[in-house]
């Protein structure tokens, strides 16, 4: 299915236009989510991850199915994998902007411990399906049902840790906790900060649709792969979200429900490779990504694990070892990318 690709020039101009857009709208998002997470008692660990997550990850989600229902399946694998990767990167560019001690120090949750660990075994399934293109039901490779159950666990995991935690992170004087505001200053009505959110929600999903488009505008334009395209420039503005998120819950002190936003964020990412696989038509997503998307996905799962090492040593000084580690991996997944083609 295909209804031909947008100019270049025009494709690039969509890309920055969306970019400001996805800015303006990140910033609302925030405070939205902060009071909804406050008020239903989610926390911020876990309210990020549900909120914040699943909204600021619609933009790659309309993007992603975009790029499947045009039958580009490197592209389409490639958008929520490099999402991944980038929101990582965002939390070591989060690290320049809190000065007080390292993010992961002073973030310090449970949470996002096993988020990361749960979003690693997630990783692992696109490339036992890449390795098994031969298996099929229909059109979907089997693996893919597993996306959505192993996220659905790992949220039940996520509650019962929250209700009934096993281990506590030590707290020091840098430590920034889950806390409730006892005031946030509004007069907003749940209901209407749920309707606030939706709102957002659909605009930031039109955003997505416009950046799938003008990305295979750009693939088609510049002759570059979709899958590099997919990972790093349509990434870069469909993730935006998550930077502005995370930058504004750092100046807000709520270091928890950022950094929840990120790596929850990254969990319901992995829904996105089930959305691509049921919208490329032409078979299995997974047979047809090229062997450039086992490149992506093994510097992604690299990143993870480092990021899940970096909130489990919390270093309390500095950026950390991860903070240095993150953005090396990230550029050099991308060049070795480029040049294996």
């Amino acid at each position: 299915m295909t209804t031909g690709t947008w100019p270049l020039v025009p494709s690039a101009i969509a890309l920055v236009a969306m970019a400001a857009v996805i800015v303006f709208v990140g910033v609302r998002l925030t405070r939205t989510a902060d009071e909804l997470a406050d008020r239903t008692g989610l926390g911020d660990a876990i309210g990020g991850a549900l909120l914040l997550g699943a909204v600021t990850s619609l933009p790659g989600n309309v993007t992603v199915l975009t790029g499947a229902l045009e039958g580009d399946a490197g592209f389409a694998l490639a958008n929520p994998v490099g999402g991944i990767a980038l929101q990582t990167v965002w939390l070591a560019i989060a690290d320049l902007v809190y000065r007080r001690a390292n993010l992961e120090h002073a973030a310090a949750s449970l949470e996002n411990v096993m988020q990361s660990v749960i979003l690693m075994a997630m990783l692992s399934l696109p490339v036992i399906a890449y390795a098994t293109p031969q298996l099929t039901l229909g059109w979907i490779h089997p693996v893919t049902l597993l996306i959505p159950l192993l996220y659905a666990y790992g949220l039940r995991l996520l509650r019962r840790m929250h209700d009934h935690p096993m281990w506590v992170p030590t707290h020091t004087s840098a430590t920034e906790g889950d806390h409730a505001d006892e005031d946030d200053g509004s007069d907003r009505s749940t209901p209407r900060l749920w309707a606030t959110l939706a709102v957002w929600g659909l605009i930031v999903g039109v955003a997505g649709w416009v950046v799938g488009q003008a990305g295979l505008g750009v693939a088609a334009g510049t002759g570059l792969e979709g899958g590099i395209i997919g990972f790093t420039l349509t990434t870069a503005v469909s993730s935006l979200p998550e930077l502005v998120v995370l930058v504004t819950a750092v100046r807000m002190g709520q270091l928890t429900l950022g950094v929840g936003n990120i790596v929850g964020g990254n969990v319901f990412d992995m829904l996105m490779i089930a959305v691509a696989d049921l919208g490329y038509l032409n078979g299995s997503l997974y047979r047809d990504a090229g062997s450039t998307s086992l490149i992506l996905l093994g510097g992604t799962m690299l990143l993870i694990a480092v990021l899940t090492a970096g909130l489990v040593m919390r270093d309390r000084k500095g950026i950390g070892f991860e903070g240095l580690l993150i953005p090396v991996i990230y550029v050099a997944t991308v060049a070795l990318a480029v040049v294996s083609r």
